[in-house]
């Protein structure tokens, strides 16, 4: 009984919770970012899990049937349509009640994309719950490196960015020009630098292969953005450390997945790179992870954008 209470915490944590959030109840909020503070279409708060969808689990970890698995999708699908219910009550409230025509256009991007959406959602939620990985500690890094639940068994993902100190070693030893050194995320790399980071790091690990996400790993190891998310977006300030926001936690446990910085992925869309995440000078809708619609040439170099790495282990 102690062991499936651990496990049910564990993924009640996974789903997107903050431990803070968990233990406490209460709302996880930027006090300092005024385009969510002044938002009429971002929550304030994250639903629990149900006592259902947490039994359902259970009994699909405990006995791997079909019919344990089908039930758990059905359910993760209802929790799903019931968000998107409460979308589109608010989409019709905007409406009638909006003073600006864009918060009633951005709200309606975002039920379409629900809905449009919607498989791919509960695929991945479904990859997660049943990913034989998602036991009581699977958010806590021990080196740097996550499990991304999901996708393969032997892939991970980095805590944070790719830092100034992590790629100054690597620049020093390519002839590269050096970088700052600190704890910000690096920029003004291009899609082909990173590679060379990557194949860097793997030569040197000797033990591991290092690479760029695709962009479904990202997604993966991102979860669904919390609507309360504490992160840097918006506020035209430029970067900050990587683990300024440390207590907005991705899916994975991850930090510094939202805002901050685009980071780019091996996903080529028409010629172009999929960059995922936001930056610190994008809308707080760009930095979802549903958002799809974002690409960079991978040949330059962009102030925005940097990147982080998968290991394969």
């Amino acid at each position: 009984m102690y062991k499936r209470v651990i496990i049910l915490t564990t993924i009640f944590c996974l789903t997107g919770f903050t431990n803070a959030t968990a233990q406490r109840g209460k709302k996880q909020i930027n006090p300092q970012s005024k385009q969510f503070k002044y938002s009429t279409t971002i929550e304030k708060e994250r639903p629990e899990l149900d006592q259902e969808t947490k039994r359902l689990i259970a009994a699909y970890r405990k006995n791997k049937t079909q019919a344990n698995y089908q039930a758990l999708r059905t359910k993760v699908a209802a929790n799903y349509d019931a968000v998107v219910a409460r979308k589109k009550a608010k989409l019709e409230e905007l409406k009638r009640e909006a003073k600006h025509a864009s918060k009633v256009t951005e709200m309606e991007g975002i039920v379409n994309e629900m809905l449009k959406d919607r498989e791919n959602r509960i695929n991945q939620t479904m990859s997660r719950f049943t990913d034989e990985r998602l036991l009581p500690g699977a958010r806590e890094t021990k080196d740097g490196y996550l499990p991304i639940l999901g996708a393969a068994q032997n892939v991970s993902i980095a805590y944070t960015p790719v830092t100034n100190n992590d790629y100054a070693e690597f620049a020093k030893a390519t002839g590269r020009k050096t970088t700052a050194k600190n704890d910000l995320p690096v920029t003004n790399i291009s899609y082909e630098d990173a590679v060379a980071y990557a194949k860097w790091l793997t030569k040197k690990d000797g033990s591991a292969v290092y690479r760029l996400p695709t962009e479904k790993e990202w997604e993966l190891a991102a979860g669904h953005m919390p609507k309360d998310a504490d992160m840097n977006c918006g506020e035209g300030k430029g970067l900050t450390p990587v683990t300024a926001y440390k207590n907005t936690l991705s899916a994975s446990g991850a930090v510094d997945m939202w805002g901050n910085v685009w980071e780019w992925t091996s996903t080529d869309k028409n010629g172009q790179k999929a960059v995922k995440g936001g930056a610190w000078n994008s809308k707080r809708t760009d930095c979802r992870t549903e958002n799809r619609t974002a690409t960079r040439n991978g040949s330059k170099k962009y102030e925005t954008v940097g990147f982080r790495l998968v290991r394969e282990k």
